[in-house]
């Protein structure tokens, strides 16, 4: 009791590890739960305090060609097991496949190498829209 007053932030953790390893005494850790129960010296639990999020402002419509791309990478798996994976780039306006690269590994050169290609044969786009996935996390 005397130990709950003193300590008014100290949970039944740290009350039992004061009595065990300070005080010496043996009591193990479900004794000193129930006496701290009886005691009702439970601390309140603060709940989490919600992030309000403002509303995501809706999609713009690409009005003209090469106004807007997206891109991403898809995985699938072949019938004998081995996962390839692809990589696409679509032109918003028109829903155009402008890439469709597939293969058992895509490394960033090769990714690079395919949107200079592209940026070479149709100019570059205004926005290019992606998540934010573990493939463009490279220094590249």
């Amino acid at each position: 009791m005397h130990l709950a007053h003193n300590q008014r932030n100290w949970g039944v953790g740290l009350c039992y590890l004061y009595l065990r390893n300070v005080k010496g005494f043996g009591w193990n850790h479900k004794r000193v739960y129930r006496i701290y129960r009886e005691l009702e010296l439970n601390l309140w639990i603060k709940p989490k305090k919600r992030l309000v999020r403002e509303k995501p402002e809706p999609l713009a419509v690409p009005q003209a060609l090469n106004d807007c791309w997206s891109m991403d990478f898809m995985h699938d798996q072949l019938c004998d097991g081995r996962t390839y994976r692809r990589f696409n780039v679509i032109d918003d306006h028109n829903r155009e496949g402008l890439i469709i690269g597939a293969d058992f590994s895509l490394p960033v050169e090769r990714v690079i190498l395919s949107l200079t290609q592209l940026i070479e044969w149709r100019g570059k786009p205004n926005a290019i829209r992606c998540d934010n996935g573990p493939e463009y996390i490279s220094k590249s």
